[in-house]
This record gives structure tokens, sequence and C-alpha cells, in this order.
């Protein structure tokens, strides 16, 4: 049984941290603002505004760190500064007693669906796969994007729309949603932090990728298993996108589509999430429904 952790009301502390890569302060200080004027108070962690190579700190720091905050009762949700690399670094170094016990909300995503997958799968709670403070700027404060991020804190449930794309596979699907960045589920295969993905929704997004590179990464997927025996798939943003002076011949999309053909599930493409502006809040580890059809494309959060 999944368990939720308690929403945020006003006055509640939301502690940030920077467990990969760095990031500039100010770029925090900021969130920090738009989070206060929702009516939370916000913790700065150390890690915030440090750099130490590509890190925002060495890896005994920021497991510290983020070790407190999880501990930490007073803290009601962990909100990351950005992702990056680093995560994975820190992953069997933590401990999740006090967590477990006491669940909080761990919110962002890109090098943080490392720990999402690792809640979901070892640990049983339930997260939410969100922008983190890199995203929270003076172009976004009022926009939905940001927006669903307070909404799902606060415990409002979600039906987010979208277009339909000539490559979707029509269909309706039920069940928890899990997933993430294609890249870190793919370096996850093998180890204890692997989804089981069987009768789940099933999200993939990337940035920055060779599409020979994706390709390759879609193969991992399919050879551990992550793709049988899904309820659906979400595909999402795929920015930044590099090809070889050889093109490759196919998009990202038509990779994907190319990987997923034998199976019969509904798809849909180009949903909004991943390293972008539009980037919905999505619960990991909630039931949904997934409905991919000509005149209606939507996710819906369920009741419990």
């Amino acid at each position: 049984m999944m368990k939720i952790p308690p929403y945020l009301k006003k006055g509640d502390l939301i502690g940030v941290t920077c467990a990969s890569s760095k990031m500039e302060l100010y770029q925090a200080e900021y969130a920090a603002k738009v989070l206060e004027s929702w009516g939370f108070r916000v913790h700065l962690g150390i890690t915030v505004g440090t750099s130490f190579h590509n890190f925002s700190a060495p890896d005994e720091l920021r497991l510290e760190e983020l070790q407190d905050m999880l501990d930490d009762p007073e803290i009601k949700a962990i909100l990351f500064g950005r992702g990056g690399y680093g995560m994975i670094c820190l992953l069997d170094q933590l401990n999740f007693h006090k967590f477990k016990k006491h669940p909080k909300w761990i919110c962002g995503y890109s090098d943080v669906t490392a720990l999402h997958s690792h809640l979901h799968q070892k640990v049983g709670v339930a997260s939410l796969h969100s922008l983190m403070c890199s995203g929270i700027t003076r172009v976004t404060e009022e926009d939905a994007y940001v927006q669903s991020l307070r909404d799902a804190l606060e415990g409002k449930r979600y039906r987010y729309e979208f277009e339909s794309h000539e490559l979707n596979r029509k269909g309706t699907a039920r069940g928890q949603l899990v997933g993430g960045n294609l890249t870190l589920l793919a370096s996850l295969s093998g180890s204890e932090s692997q989804i089981d993905t069987k009768g789940k929704i099933l999200f993939l997004e990337d940035i920055g990728e060779y599409r020979y590179s994706v390709d390759r990464l879609m193969y991992n997927l399919k050879r551990a298993g992550y793709l049988e025996d899904l309820a659906g798939l979400i595909i999402g943003t795929f920015t930044e996108a590099k090809d070889t002076e050889t093109p490759f011949g196919q998009t990202e999309f038509e990779i994907i589509e190319n990987i997923v053909k034998d199976y019969d599930y509904p798809v849909c493409y180009n949903f909004p999430v991943g390293h972008q502006h539009e980037n919905y809040a999505l619960k990991i580890g909630f039931h949904h429904e997934l409905k991919v059809s000509n005149k209606e494309c939507y996710l819906k959060e369920l009741k419990k």
C-alpha cells in the first residue's frame, strides 16, 4: 500500500536543497519568495548557491543535508533546487527509517528520478514529479505549470488535457503513475530501485540526448522489462535533441513508436512534462486515468 504524505497547509515548512548539481543562489531566493507568497515557510539549505566542481558540494555534505531534511519532522516537503547529476551517488547511503514513519513530499524531476523510483519501489511512499526552484522564474510565476506544483502540494486533484498527436495509439488506461527521465530510468535497470511497471502508466522524458542514444535507452527499457504489461505509456518532451553527422533517420517519437509497436496499450506523445516551461506536476504512485482519442486526450488523477 503506497503511503501518501500529508498535504501542506499555510505555515508549513518547505526545505530546499541541491543534492545534485550547483545552482545560483538568486534563483533559489526568488523561488523561495514565490513559495512564501503561497503561505509556506522556506528553509534554504547550505548546498544552495555553493559549488564543488559540477556539484553543489561534496557527496558527504549533500548527503548530510538531504538526510537531515528527510528526518526533520518540521519540514513537510523537500523541493530540489535543480537536477543535473549527483543523486545516484547518495541513494544507497540514505536512511528512510524516520521518513517512512513521517513521510513528506519529495518534489523535483530530471536527476531526482532516481530518488522517485527508489521511493516508489523500495520505500512505498508517493512523491511529486514537478518543476524545481530553477523552473520558478519571473516568466512562469503565475502560469498553470507553476500553479500545478502549488495545487499538488495542497492536495487538489488534477485533470490535464493535452493535444492529440499523429503517432498516438488510442485507448483508455488506468493504473498507478510512475516514470520520469529516460536516461535515469535506464541507469537504474537491474538495481533494487528499478520500478516494477506491471499494470502501471509509465511516463518518459529527456533532454540533450543523441537520437541513437534514445534508441539504445529505449531498447534498455524494453530488455529490462519496463515496457511489458503496461497499462499505458506517456511520452513527454525530448528537448535539445541532437543528431550525428550522418542522421539517425528517425525523430525521438518515431524511435519510441518503433520500440513499442508490438504492444497494444494506449500511447500518447508530446505530453507537457519534461525539461521545458510546460512541465505539469505529477503525483507518482497515485492511480490515474489516461484517455487517448481523436476527440479527447487527458490524464486524470483518480480518487483514492
